[in-house]
């Protein structure tokens, strides 16, 4: 690669740190990039995985008074699952051809961002028709363990909009300020990243140095992120993460 194409990577890695943190569409705006470069499709998408991982890792960081908020046995949770899910996500992506999952990515995105626009009033729904109307949902249900699962199965094998699949997952099936959603989300998707990259190292063919300029701008975009997302009001953020989603859809199906 010339400095520019060095200089391009490194953007993209900032850029896609900071979305890790906030909107959770990160490998929209750096997987392209590294296709662009001539980068093999299976080898770009290894390499972005292990090159965002920096910033999933600074941006769990810049979370971490939300993430104290949520209960610990609920952080255990979501982390565990989503790490056994990443390694399903690795085999799938590693033994399928490329493209099986693309086809469905860009509707289930356009889902789940119907979920996170809706996600206020299906949670008033579900806490009026539950055994404690009045009480708040500390608790993951069997519903919400499957899904974070899944989720975790999708963010091993691609990624591209797993971070606003984990925001409506979780805000649908917890009680939590969206903030603190968000927090927990970017810590989920450290755990698949961190399990998928391990895999990855051992066994994948890896473009180390488009590896290494995505983390140099990632590890820094995730931390600002981690302060932009705090900032933001939950009713402006769920808006931009719905208009996120559909961005990233439409992008995929084009």
């Amino acid at each position: 690669m010339t400095g520019s194409e060095h200089l391009a990577v490194i953007a993209a890695g900032l850029g896609a740190g900071i979305l890790t943190s906030t909107v959770g569409v990160a490998s929209l705006l750096s997987f392209p990039v590294l296709i662009a470069l001539g980068i093999p499709p299976v080898v770009a998408n290894v390499s972005n995985t292990i090159g965002l991982l920096p910033g999933a890792l600074s941006g769990s960081f810049g979370y971490r008074r939300e993430i104290r908020e949520v209960p610990r046995p609920i952080t255990i949770a979501v982390v565990a699952v989503c790490a056994v899910g990443a390694i399903g996500g690795v085999v799938l992506l590693l033994a399928l051809p490329p493209g099986v999952f693309a086809a469905a990515a860009p509707w289930l995105i356009l889902f789940t961002c119907l979920i996170v626009g809706v996600q206020p009033r299906i949670s008033r729904w579900l806490r009026a028709r539950s055994d404690h109307p009045h009480g708040l949902r500390t608790s993951m249900s069997p519903a919400t363990y499957f899904f974070t699962t899944l989720t975790g199965v999708y963010g091993g094998y691609f990624g591209a909009g797993a971070g606003v699949m984990m925001m409506a997952v979780l805000g649908l099936g917890l009680d939590l300020e969206l903030r603190v959603v968000n927090g927990l989300k970017t810590l989920s998707l450290l755990a698949a990243n961190v399990v998928a990259s391990a895999i990855f190292v051992v066994i994948a063919d890896i473009n180390w140095t488009a590896a290494a300029l995505l983390a140099i701008g990632s590890l820094v975009g995730g931390y600002v992120g981690s302060h932009i997302g705090r900032r933001i009001p939950g009713g402006l953020l769920r808006a931009l993460i719905v208009l996120a989603g559909i961005l990233a859809a439409i992008l995929m199906l084009t």
